[in-house]
């Protein structure tokens, strides 16, 4: 487990999802519960998802979304396990056949390899989870080792996206 300040180092990542607007939420519930947080965004999260001021307010760092160059320090330390919320159609596609286009799923690629724990909150509309890449994605992951909270699609009446189920399923 990598620390820092006696605290494990949790990398969060964000996709580009409405709910994305609340990842504070998480962010808060990890800081409570002892976890350093970094912040990882894809492109399209980065375009007005989320309050970027007020996530790097909170956690006293950079969000990172783009590449660093060879001589850039690496702004975060390895981390000690990844939180992917929401986690979308196209990042949980991309990153199950190994498409690290963006930093975002290439860290989730090289989580895996390094044996970093990761726990996955799905965003993912009812349509689109129908679709048979997704599903076969989904159990490839799986076997991965990667923990899954429950499905959300965003057209539940009343079910609130739980944010702190990402840190429950790390804790396991």
């Amino acid at each position: 487990m990598t620390e820092q300040d006696g605290k494990p180092f949790l990398y969060v990542v964000v996709c580009a999802a409405g709910i994305a607007a609340d990842v504070g939420e998480l962010i808060a519930a990890a800081q409570e519960r002892g976890w350093e947080v970094g912040v990882i965004a894809t492109p399209v999260a980065m375009g007005g998802f989320f309050d970027t001021a007020a996530v790097e307010a909170r956690t006293g760092r950079p969000i990172r979304s783009a590449w660093r160059t060879p001589d850039d320090p690496r702004p975060f330390p390895p981390p000690a396990a990844v939180a992917v919320a929401p986690a979308t159609f196209n990042t949980i596609n991309k990153w199950a056949a190994g498409l690290g286009d963006t930093l975002a799923v290439a860290t989730l690629c090289e989580a895996y390899g390094l044996g970093v724990p990761i726990a996955v909150l799905p965003c993912v509309g009812d349509a689109l989870a129908a679709h048979p890449a997704y599903q076969d994605s989904l159990i490839r992951l799986r076997g991965m080792g990667v923990r899954f909270g429950e499905p959300y699609s965003g057209e539940e009446v009343g079910n609130a996206f739980r944010w702190e189920r990402a840190l429950d399923l790390l804790d396991r």
